[in-house]
This record gives structure tokens, sequence and C-alpha cells, in this order.
């Protein structure tokens, strides 16, 4: 099939990417013209794990990028795959997708063959029907239904497994309110379920799709604030919440992912999507009181952490190392990372940061511009005073001797993955 996207950033690249692998042909649009002449270069705007390899080997042929809305004309369906930022009441900012939608109307106005517009960022659910739909019937002077159809297809990609999450899902979701959309969807889909592990194909209404997202979303981040939680009641008994853990995620009806308790999640769905559910639910008249609980204990692990080391000294004057900058590892994101509100801590207790990571220094150099940055964990560690782990890059798990060269061997490990040696003042965050 004939597909053009909205949007090239995390989802958007890698959505186009992945369907010009299994066999459509695709065309991303965007208003960025440095992006568009990256993804016809054959590179990816972005750091993912195996993204690089299929633009590079896709671009040019069933992969191509432009600026030019007409580009949808010659598709057969069009994904929406824009940001979906919060705004200060955690409610979803629409501005991109509004304009998407209103220039996607004018532009299928060209067209007379029937189209389908698949909503692919996270909205609450009506989004799709009542703002996006209206507009595009609005600028196109279509009507829904008659001209043109609305879908809803939710992402569920991890940065850092982006590619293999979409390559290899767990479950589709097909959210859909008429025969044409859903028969659109199946085209689209069919090669991804014929060449995947046999994921599970869900069909529902436009809504459900919707909100399936957010619960995903909602139910995971619950899980992770749940064993933080729990491992912070250990750490008071001097219980080792590993074990703890690992035995409860034996249970089948608990299982073990999302158990790995430490200084909380971030990036960009986790909290937007919490937030914006939240929001929504306020908007009904409903207060999330286990939403709101799940919020206040992730944000207060990082001053949990920053405790641990004011238990060793004042920070002021002190030079600590904050090692990981991303929200995880495989990504140079730092949307929401924890090491953010470590820095920030850090800076306003008086201390000298200096960060290292390995592919996210010079995002977080745009918003830390001050701080020191290091090559490398061993620069980082040298002459520092204290170490705080922030992501759980494998090569941190590695450092050994690189500790001796610090002024002071305290390590405070949020993500409990350092070997705990003689010679380290040593604690995990849980």
């Amino acid at each position: 099939m004939k597909l053009s996207i909205i949007g090239s950033g995390y989802v958007g690249t890698t959505l186009a990417a992945c369907l010009a692998d299994v066999g459509h042909d695709v065309v991303n649009v965007d208003i960025d013209e440095d992006i568009v002449a990256t993804l016809n270069d054959g590179e990816a705007p972005i750091h993912e794990p195996g993204l690089d390899e299929l633009i590079a080997e896709h671009a040019g042929d069933r992969l191509r990028a432009t600026t030019d809305y007409d580009a949808v004309l010659d598709t057969d369906a069009t994904f929406l795959a824009l940001p979906t930022p919060s705004m200060e009441d955690g409610s979803n900012d629409l501005t991109a997708m509004k304009a998407a939608a209103t220039s996607l109307g004018e532009t299928l106005t060209a067209k007379d063959d029937e189209h389908v517009v698949i909503t692919k960022s996270t909205v609450v659910p009506s989004t799709t029907e009542e703002v996006i739909a209206p507009r595009i019937a609005d600028a196109s002077g279509m009507t829904v239904g008659d001209g043109f159809h609305v879908a809803m297809n939710p992402e569920f990609l991890r940065e850092g497994t982006a590619v293999s999450d979409f390559l290899d899902p767990d479950k589709i979701v097909l959210g859909a309110e008429t025969d044409t959309a859903f028969d659109v969807l199946d085209g689209i889909f069919a090669p991804l379920v014929e060449r995947a592990n046999d994921p599970t194909v869900v069909k529902t209404g436009i809504r459900e799709a919707e909100m399936i997202k957010y619960a995903n979303n909602a139910f995971l981040a619950s899980k992770i604030s749940l064993a933080n939680e729990l491992a912070n009641i250990c750490k008071e008994y001097d219980v080792d919440s590993g074990e703890v853990l690992d035995a409860i995620g034996l249970d089948s009806r608990i299982e073990a992912a999302f158990l790995g308790a430490g200084l909380g999640w971030g990036g960009s769905c986790f909290p937007k999507d919490v937030a914006a559910l939240a929001a929504a639910a306020r908007d009904k008249g409903y207060e999330p009181k286990l939403l709101n609980a799940v919020v206040a204990v992730n944000d207060g692990q990082p001053g949990r952490m920053l405790d641990l080391l004011r238990k060793r000294f004042d920070p002021a004057g002190k030079r600590i190392a904050v090692l990981g900058l991303s929200f995880k590892p495989g990504t140079d994101d730092i949307r929401e990372s924890r090491a953010i509100l470590l820095i920030e801590a850090l800076l306003d207790a008086g201390a000298s940061v200096v960060g290292y990571d390995p592919v996210a220094t010079e995002n977080m150099r745009e918003q830390f511009p001050d701080i020191d940055y290091a090559q490398s964990a061993a620069e980082a560690l040298e002459g520092a005073d204290a170490a705080l782990v922030a992501t759980d890059w494998d090569e941190f798990a590695a450092l050994d001797d690189q500790f001796d060269e610090m002024r002071q061997n305290v390590v405070i490990d949020g993500r409990n993955i350092v070997t705990r040696r003689d010679g380290l003042d040593y604690e995990s965050l849980v």
C-alpha cells in the first residue's frame, strides 16, 4: 500500500521505516527541512537502535520524506504522528495535531478517492472524533464516513527497542467505526501480522483504542511506583528489596517485568500519559487518587537519593558526578529524565556537577550549558567526591577501578547496577 505519515519524531520516523520494511511505500511529511533532508540522505534524525539500518536500506526506494502535503494525495491512508506535549494542567497540547488536521483537510480537497486518516499520536478518548475529524471535514468540505474516514492505531513503542517492538509486537490495536477504515487498517498491518511472532490483533472502537494506550501506560507506571514504594519500605527494615521483588515476580498474576525498583520513570510517555489521563478524569469530575499517588511516589525518588548523599556530607562546594543523563538506556532522550531533577537539586545545594552519558550529553547540554561534561565515565569520576548513578547503561555496571580515582569513594546507585566491593562507600537507593 501507499502510506503517508505526518510527523517525523520518534514515533513517526520509526513507523515510516518499519512500514517500509514490511513492504509498503511510505512518505514522511514534516515541516522541518533539516529532518526531511536527513531522511532522504538515508540517515535517522534520532538515536534509536536498528533505525539507521532500516532508513539506510529503504530511503530513496520505499521511503522518502517531503515538506509538501500534496504527497498524501497519492497515498491510501495518512497517519498523524505528531507531538502532544503536556500543558501546565497535564492535558495534551493539541496545537500540532489541529494544524496538521486542517492542512490535511485542505489537501484532500484535491483527491477524488476516499482517504483514511489514522491517529497514531497518543490522545485522550474522543479526540479523534471530536477534534481531529471536524477539522478535516471543515477544511475539506467532506463528511466523515463519506470522502474520508478516521481511525486510531495506538503505538506501544519503547525508546531503545522501538524497532523490535514494532516489528514483533505483543498486540496490534485497530480502532475504527466503518468497514472502509477497518479494511485499510487490515491491509496496512497484514504483512506485519504475517511476519511477526503471532501478535494478537484487537479490533475495537476509536475511543476504546485511544483509552487502551493510556490504560497500558498508567498500569505500567503504577507497577513501577508500587515496586519503588515496596523497596522504600524494605530499606527501612534493612530487607533486600531485590530478593523480595524477584520472588513476587515469580507469581504469574504479577510477573517480573517492570518490577525493577530504583530512581523512577521518565521519558516522553509515562509522565505525559499519566498526567493527561488524570487531567481528562478531572475534566469529567473524577479525581484519580491512585494515579496521583503513582506520580507522587515517582517524583519522590530523586529526593531520596539526595538524602542518602547528604548523610555523607553537605554537597555544597563538592564535585558530584552524575552518571547517565538519558531517561533510560538505549536512547538519547532526556525528556523527564530523573537526572534533570538530580542536577537541579545539586546545583541548588551549591555542588559542582559533572555529567556523563554515552549518547545524551549534547541534549542535556542544551538544558544545563554551564555544568561540566565528561567524555567517559572514568573522566567524570576522576576527582569527584561522589557519583550518582541515574541511568542503567551497561557500561556503568562494568565500572570498577575507575572509582579509585575519586576524591571520596561515595557511590549512590539509583539503578542498583554497580558491583559492591571493599573500598567503596556504596549505597543503593533501594
